[in-house]
């Protein structure tokens, strides 16, 4: 045999190994590329930039042609020349959907860079909302086990609308309530009953299970309920869609019923009428929703709109939502920690498709679990949310409140123990003898239990104080924690406090806690003394902080970044009151109301009144119950007391923070 022939035989059996290594390797990466869903678009349509239809006519050499354009859209969003890079990161998403990492560019330049060089709050928001549709609407369904997404959509919840970098923070957090009142309507509201946790779990699980448990189909809906067929078909005839739409007049007509401004948004209705005799379509539209005879209709009609909005626009699935708020505590979906924690969990719970004992660490669950915590701690502290959406919608200076939930201290250390520390490579105590994620829940505890302790709930505080002292997973690096947890409760509670008021967290739960539980232990317990301790301590704590941390930011004078609190702290004290008021039996409000102050009275008579009078005043003569006006006779001075008010938000609306309600 030659040499040549020699060459030739093991030339061609170099040749038969790739070609069999070729098919096995083909087949495996197809079987990945399937199962993983890593297909690029091979199709060019009409209006896509040049750079798409190039790529897909280059064929197998479009991977090097995506790097080239992926070089030129970093180079342009470093140069500050964001609208451009915006273009070229389009153009690589439809020739790379499966490419996570160019959907979470193009979502920050649009949430980060570019929203902060807009010169309106309104458009700020636009900006940042293009950045979560983006990831929720077409990131997320190209690539739903996809963690990456998931954490950076959770991310620009809880950090751009949640948190204090962004100077228009407080607006956003306003248009989130806004928006997501109209996508499921207020959520129900609380009573003596709710300060049981597990009692509010179910209220609001059992509310949001009318929408999920809705038929999917307004067929459906029609076919089983003529009379929801009538119904619908007048709304079109008003020419009115059953979308987002429906819903936005729905809840704005609900809620002017309990608003100041109702007699200006019924004469606004007025104006819009063609001919004086007859009403307008959208005073036709409120009788339609005033209408006690539409009422089952009503009740049929809503929840499949509003499980198909949040489906088809939202891609969010409503049999999730019950689960997550039966897991986690009575979400408020209105907050933007809810959203923090329904992206980052179901990016979790999603990709535990994709991995395995060797590509563990290829997965940023670690990052993505801490979204989720942060997320409870958040609805902890601020979940607990006050917003005047009628305001809102007529634009109007709007209050949004937040004030903490203890409903959800229990949640975040149940999550670490059973979940999260098993998935986290940080957090094994046994080979690296220190946990973040511990040492996050010991901060959680001490405020947890100095909320508690201002909001006069003595018991609680002490069984989480316990939970510090005995918790077997704490970290061993502070030589001083055994001494300052073994102190008295409310030693640890004066030693905690001391220099935090400065942070607008510990601010607002202290100021809160105080003020609950000088209304609850205090007047309402008849304890006039304890009343004017907790109302006096909240009122320096407010003082403190407004003098320390209201600062003007730089791009506006007139705006402040850590506004988490009303800057009049009888507005603040007043709003909390309203909380308590509605938030007890009919009898321990008349108790309360009764003991309060006049000027704190003033706040709350208008919301009991929307509350309250049409039930009360309906009841039969001789059955035994009072009139509302009986019951909550209306304060002195409360027409100079409407009047004042309305200046107060009109001047917030107009961004002075200077204002004092007098």
């Amino acid at each position: 045999m030659t040499r040549d022939t020699k060459t030739q035989i093991g030339a061609l059996a170099a040749l038969l190994v790739c070609v069999l290594t070729s098919m096995t390797l083909a087949t495996g990466l197809t079987a990945i590329q399937g199962r993983e869903k890593l297909v690029a678009t091979d199709r060019a349509e009409e209006g896509q930039p040049w750079e798409v239809s190039a790529g897909i006519a280059m064929g197998a050499f479009r991977g090097i042609f995506v790097n080239f354009l992926w070089i030129r859209a970093n180079a342009m969003k470093e140069d500050g020349k964001y609208f451009d890079a915006i273009e070229l990161a389009s153009a690589i998403t439809r020739l790379q959907p499966r490419f996570p990492r160019v959907w979470v560019f193009h979502a920050w330049n649009m949430a980060y860079n570019i929203s902060v060089m807009t010169q309106t709050e309104q458009e700020r928001w636009n900006w940042v909302n293009a950045g979560i549709r983006l990831l929720r609407d077409k990131a997320i369904p190209a690539n739903p086990n996809d963690i990456l997404l998931h954490k950076e959509l959770g991310w620009i919840f809880m950090h751009k609308i949640g948190g204090y970098t962004d100077d228009a923070n407080a607006y956003y957090k306003r248009q989130l309530a806004q928006e997501w009142t109209i996508v499921l309507g207020p959520p129900p509201p609380r009573t003596a009953a709710d300060r049981d946790r597990e009692h509010r779990i179910k209220v609001m699980a059992d509310w949001l299970s009318l929408i999920a448990d809705a038929p999917a189909r307004l067929e459906d809906v029609f076919a089983a309920n003529p009379a929801a067929a009538a119904l619908a078909d007048k709304i079109k005839a008003l020419g009115i869609k059953l979308d987002e739409e429906l819903l936005g007049r729905y809840e704005m007509h609900r809620a002017s019923k309990g608003s100041m401004y109702r007699a200006d948004y019924l004469a606004a209705l007025k104006e819009r009428r063609k001919v004086e005799t007859e009403p307008s379509p959208m005073e036709r539209f409120a009788e339609l929703v005033d209408d006690a005879g539409n009422e089952e209709a009503w009740k049929a009609l809503l929840p499949t709109i509003r499980k198909r909005l949040l489906i088809d626009q939202y891609k969010m699935d409503p049999d999730r939502m019950v689960r997550y708020t039966r897991k986690f505590g009575p979400i408020d979906w209105r907050h933007h920690g809810s959203h923090g924690l329904y992206w980052s969990h179901t990016g979790v719970e999603n990709g535990f498709v994709r991995i395995t004992k060797d590509n563990r660490r290829d997965f940023d669950t670690l990052n993505t679990d801490r979204i989720t915590v942060q997320s409870l701690q958040e609805l902890f502290r601020t979940g607990e949310v006050y917003f005047d959406f009628f305001a809102s919608m007529i634009g109007q200076y709007t209050l949004w409140i937040g004030a903490p939930d203890g409903h959800f201290v229990r949640a975040y250390g149940d999550l670490i123990d059973s979940e999260v520390r098993q998935r986290s490579w940080a957090d094994q105590l046994d080979a690296r003898g220190y946990s973040p994620l511990t040492a996050g829940y010991e901060n959680f505890l001490r405020d947890s239990i100095c909320f508690f302790y201002r909001r006069g709930d003595y018991a609680e505080a002490e069984h989480w104080l316990g939970k510090l002292r005995t918790y077997g997973g704490l970290n061993v690096n502070d030589p001083d924690r055994r001494h300052n947890t073994t102190l008295p409760l409310n030693e640890f509670v004066e030693a905690e406090l001391n220099d935090r008021l400065t942070s607008p967290n510990v601010a607002v739960a202290m100021v809160v806690g105080a003020l609950t539980g000088a209304y609850t232990s205090g007047l309402l317990a008849g304890n006039q003394d304890l009343f004017t301790n907790q109302f006096e301590y909240a009122k320096r704590a407010h003082k403190y902080f407004m003098e320390q941390q209201r600062k003007s930011v730089i791009v506006s004078k007139d705006y402040v970044r850590m506004d988490q609190m009303e800057p009049d702290f009888r507005v603040q004290a007043g709003v909390i009151l309203v909380n308590v008021l509605t938030s007890v039996s009919v009898d321990d409000a008349k108790a309360l109301y009764d003991r309060c102050p006049n000027d704190l009275k003033q706040f709350a008579y208008d919301v009991l009144q929307a509350r309250f009078q049409e039930q009360m005043d309906a009841r039969p003569e001789g059955t035994g119950g009072e009139k509302f006006s009986e019951v909550f006779p209306e304060p002195k001075g409360m027409d100079q007391f409407r009047t004042a008010f309305r200046k107060y938000l009109e001047s917030r609306q107009q961004g002075r923070t200077d204002v004092e309600l007098r």
